[in-house]
């Protein structure tokens, strides 16, 4: 399994328009992908409404998660993602 720590930059968190370009990228990738806030239990970063309900906000820490072929790659796409403000 991949994983790594993010701090989110986009200044809405992962809300709306944030949200869904992440969940986007995250449903384009063949593996298995999730993504955890400090002290909640890991989502499916390939769902909205799962995404949605961490309330992430500008400048929480994240975790993002794969496993498979290719897991690095993805968690490494995703958190490039994430560290972008996704706003501007």
């Amino acid at each position: 399994m991949a994983e790594r720590t993010v701090t989110v930059a986009s200044k809405v968190g992962l809300h709306a328009r944030p949200a869904a370009v992440f969940v986007k990228k995250a449903s384009e990738l063949s593996v298995p992908v999730t993504l955890a806030k400090d002290g909640s239990e890991p989502v499916s970063a390939k769902s909205m409404l799962q995404v949605m309900s961490l309330d992430v906000r500008h400048g929480d820490r994240v975790v993002v998660a794969a496993e498979g072929d290719g897991a690095a790659d993805a968690v490494e796409e995703l958190a490039r993602l994430l560290e972008t403000d996704l706003d501007a």
